[in-house]
């Protein structure tokens, strides 16, 4: 690990001299590649030089504590050398994680589709509840959210809504959410009180740029039709829904939540793309779950990872065994302790991997 640690601090100098050379300056696209990767090796580069001056320090303290000293010294030595040893710990045990291979796609803005699944009406309404859910912590984080097609119900749910969210490192944090919820709680049309456990699938995936998707216009089937669903005065009055269908694949997106046409077919292409791309990386993920099983799953749509339970205010995560008291909070954005629960379990099963 030092061998490999103390390369990275070399490319990490060699960049920061390159990105003050005048020659390099003037070119600004060399430049701009030059400073990202700079920028990216900074925070695995500065702990690396904290671990190296840890264990220095250490080394220093041991060889104090074989000369002659005092009880009250010796006891001060003592105490330093046990928490450099600990700081020198923690530290190789935070490189080691920020060694770990990181996803390609961690750093991509994230296109999310929630549909409701068992449960009728009921099912719907908490389509809506996780799309605000999710519009919460994306906002809480300053990302941007952009609905790209919704088909919404008159109780206020969604049997499906699609949206995309723009942000730094978007995807690394969302892409744990694939999968079926799984809601427990008394609907509002239930007179007796009964509880209904009703389930809505979530689907992350990765936004495509026009880099990483090539497509052929050839093929692709472009039919428009009149928009259908609550609200809208352009609604069933012209055709500006739009479905596109890649032939070669069979996939099939649409939006109709614009006015304009062009603007739904501009959204549906990006859904498309991403669709594409996901498609493109099944066949290495699947590759990847044969030798790694992680302990969160998948991210496979039909795998129920999560259950609300109304009644007792709880959240559990079937996939590392997590439960949290706190569902209105979770439910109004409140992430973060889930989304870094199941981070850590997925960092340490691949650790594992490398150990």
């Amino acid at each position: 690990m030092l061998d490999k640690l103390q390369a990275i601090e070399d490319r990490y100098e060699e960049l920061e001299q390159l990105i003050s050379d005048p020659a390099v300056m003037a070119d600004m696209s060399v430049w701009q590649k030059h400073t990202k990767a700079h920028s990216k090796l900074s925070g695995l580069v500065t702990a690396f030089r904290e671990y190296k001056q840890a264990l220095k320090g250490a080394d220093d303290a041991r060889e104090m504590l074989k000369d002659k000293l005092d009880a009250d010294f010796r006891e001060l030595v003592e105490a330093e050398l046990a928490e450099l040893t600990g700081k020198a710990e923690k530290l190789a045990d935070e490189l080691r994680v920020m060694l770990l291979p990181r996803d390609p796609n961690d750093d991509k803005d994230v296109i999310i589709e929630i549909r409701g699944g068992a449960g009728g009406d009921e099912a719907a309404l908490f389509a809506g509840d996780l799309f605000r859910m999710y519009s919460r912590y994306a906002e809480g984080r300053g990302w941007r959210t952009e609905v790209l097609d919704a088909n919404p119900t008159d109780l206020g749910g969604f049997k499906e809504v699609v949206f995309a969210v723009s942000g730094d490192g978007a995807y690394s944090r969302f892409k744990f959410e694939s999968g079926v919820h799984r809601v427990q709680r008394v609907p509002d049309t239930e007179a007796s009180g009964r509880i209904h456990t009703s389930t809505v699938t979530v689907a992350v995936l990765p936004e495509a740029e026009d880099v990483d998707v090539e497509i052929n216009q050839n093929d692709l089937r472009i039919d428009t039709y009149c928009a259908s669903g609550a609200g809208g005065q352009h609604v069933n009055k012209t055709e500006s829904a739009v479905r596109i269908t890649h032939l070669p694949t069979g996939v099939v997106v649409q939006c109709q939540d614009e006015k304009s046409q062009l603007k739904n077919r501009d959204k549906a292409m990006r859904v498309l793309r991403a669709k594409l791309l996901e498609l493109a990386q099944e066949s290495q993920r699947a590759e990847v779950a044969e030798t790694r099983k992680s302990q969160v799953g998948t991210g496979d749509r039909s795998e129920r990872i999560r259950t609300y339970n109304f009644p007792q205010g709880r959240v559990t995560d079937h996939r590392i065994g997590l439960t949290l008291h706190k569902l209105d909070f979770i439910l109004n954005g409140d992430l973060d302790e889930l989304i870094d629960a199941l981070i850590t379990a997925d960092q340490s099963e691949r650790l594992k991997q490398v150990d």
